[in-house]
């Protein structure tokens, strides 16, 4: 019904329909006019309501395109490889059977909408149609497993540089990979290695990034906790232009990865980051640690110095500001 009613409103561009005439002409309730109507709105259509006059579609949802994503690509490899989906349960389910059937590094699943998108410890994340970055890419890194953590905090230097190249705002690194604007996460990253006697296979690094979610676009519970760049920059943001601008500098440092090792990702982590010299505490798998934030060291903990003078190093687990 929901379609039925988007082909009208197309069929009549900028003109009003009112919820009685669409009740009367389809013989349902107003009730169920105005389900239809948010249905719509959920999947990216914006509608102006006025009193006495009804409805009008204002703005349809922009839809990613294979070939501008191509053309406007300057990786030599990440990217190349690309499937584009309109809706799928997660990326990272689609990146990993595809790396399993043969797919080469830097192969790119996107998709418009996932329905089970997730995040660290299993999360949901959530993933409207038309309105977010929603990817996984292939990684196939010869490094030894234990140096994981580098490509979970290069991945965060490589968006959150994006980011701030394309969008006007400020954007900085939560430990280890959570992406914020005032303290309201924008993007999350979660990495996914399937290894073999201690040997990365592959690597699936997703990434589920807030672009264009107005207020209304968030469920209730996470509303306090999150934002969008369109909300947080005042203007919609070009999704091609970002998710190309992403494979860029996430090739360009996994490049400098492979050539001289996590030192230079560090000095960048460190750089973007706003954990460092703040007191946190991480919800560790074996408990509570507080502490002032130092940096990092060589495997990517991060060292915490705490109030007994002690210094102590978190590998994993959630930060909260205190």
């Amino acid at each position: 019904m929901s379609d039925r009613l988007l082909e009208w409103f197309k069929n009549h561009p900028n003109e009003y329909i009112s919820g009685e005439q669409i009740s009367r002409e389809w013989n349902i309730s107003r009730t169920a006019v105005w389900k239809q109507i948010n249905r719509l709105r959920a999947k990216g259509y914006e509608f102006e309501a006025v009193p006495k006059l009804g409805y009008r579609l204002i703005q349809q949802p922009t839809r990613l395109d294979e070939r501008t994503l191509l053309l406007k690509l300057k990786t030599a490899v990440f990217g190349r490889q690309l499937k584009l989906l309109s809706k799928t349960e997660s990326t990272q389910n689609e990146a990993l059977a595809w790396a399993k059937a043969g797919a080469s590094e830097g192969a790119l699943v996107l998709a418009e909408e996932q329905t089970s998108g997730r995040g660290r410890r299993n999360r949901s994340w959530h993933s409207p149609p038309g309105k977010g970055i929603w990817m996984s890419l292939v990684l196939k890194p010869k490094i030894p497993l234990q140096f994981m953590p580098h490509l979970t905090l290069l991945t965060a230097v490589a968006t959150c540089r994006a980011i701030k190249r394309v969008v006007p705002i400020e954007v900085g690194i939560k430990w280890p990979n959570d992406l914020l604007v005032d303290e309201c996460k924008i993007c999350g990253i979660l990495l996914e290695s399937f290894a073999e006697d201690e040997r990365l296979l592959s690597v699936i690094a997703g990434i589920g990034i807030s672009v264009n979610l107005d207020e209304q676009d968030y469920p209730e519970e996470i509303m306090t906790k999150a934002t969008s760049l369109k909300i947080a920059s005042g203007k919609e943001v070009d999704r091609a232009s970002l998710v190309t601008e992403i494979l860029y500098e996430w090739e360009q440092l996994y490049q400098l990865y492979e050539e001289q090792g996590f030192g230079p990702v560090r000095t960048l982590w460190e750089a973007q980051s706003i954990t460092i010299g703040r007191t946190i505490t991480v919800d560790t798998p074996y408990g509570e640690v507080s502490g002032v934030a130092q940096g990092l060291d060589d495997s990517g903990a991060l060292v915490l110095l705490g109030s007994d003078g002690q210094y102590r190093k978190v590998f994993s687990g959630d930060v909260h500001f205190m």
